[in-house]
């Protein structure tokens, strides 16, 4: 089946308003940012959305958050954008953060049709207990709060271990960018960017794949697929320019030396 879709604007034009997203990327690694501008362009809002942080104030998820489409997010780092902190400590964005590994895990095992797992990460936490921060009041008082989980005692290595239960996390859209990808759907990722990518695919009941290079079915050896076609439902082909253009999350220069060098 070809999967090929002329445009990132068409590729999320069905997208609603109140919409659950997976976006992937770490940082400003691998973000789908040309499926990020047409959904911006697209004028949709009261978004939620899970990804691992919420880009920086101009770029990525931040120019939705910018101009306050984003209602709800669910992240493991938010310390890279002014905005965001300012939303969520004026009562203006619903935030959950949750450990990386464990928000990974959620969309991975979301994608594979398991409904919760245990893990040991946040036990004895307020990831664990209850009580983080989800939405703070005009004031900057909390209004509301996670609500405790789920734990049981298993044995592990021997001793008797407690785990916390984490529930999967499937969305209805999933947005993602790969290196190369052919027309089935099947995506290879460039070293770091596949981080979040992979399983923010999986969640996606819908995923949408923005590729850098486009090719055809048979040209990727099965054995260097990252992810299958079966996760992806479009794809979109990016132009060289879309392609070149990425951001530096932080540029570090040195001062040349005294003979210019």
């Amino acid at each position: 089946m070809d999967k090929v879709v002329s445009s990132a604007a068409e590729a999320v034009a069905d997208i609603p308003d109140g919409a659950m997203l997976s976006v992937g990327g770490f940082g400003l690694c691998g973000i789908p940012s040309t499926l990020i501008s047409a959904l911006h362009d697209s004028g949709v809002s009261e978004l939620s959305i899970v990804s691992n942080n919420c880009g920086v104030d101009d770029w990525g998820l931040g120019i939705l958050l910018r101009d306050k489409r984003i209602r709800r997010i669910q992240a493991s780092y938010v310390g890279e954008n002014k905005e965001f902190e300012r939303q969520y400590l004026h009562g203006e964005l619903e935030v959950e953060l949750t450990p990386q590994g464990t928000l990974a895990e959620k969309m991975r095992a979301g994608g594979s049709g398991i409904a919760a797992f245990y893990t040991q990460t946040g036990v004895g936490t307020w990831v664990a207990e209850g009580g983080l921060p989800l939405r703070y009041g005009s004031e900057g008082e909390v209004v509301l709060t996670s609500p405790p989980k789920d734990t049981k005692v298993f044995e592990w290595d021997g001793e008797e271990k407690t785990f916390v239960l984490e529930e999967s996390i499937t969305t209805d859209f999933g947005l993602v960018r790969a290196w190369k990808g052919d027309r089935h759907g099947n995506l290879v990722f460039r070293t770091a960017a596949r981080n979040f990518n992979p399983p923010c695919a999986m969640a996606g009941r819908i995923t949408i794949a923005e590729v850098e290079e486009l090719v055809e079915p048979g040209d990727i050896d099965p054995d260097d697929v990252h992810l299958p076609g079966i996760f992806v439902q479009r794809v979109v082909a990016l132009t060289p320019e879309q392609a070149a253009d990425k951001r530096i999350e932080k540029r570090t220069v040195r001062e040349p030396n005294e003979g210019g060098k």
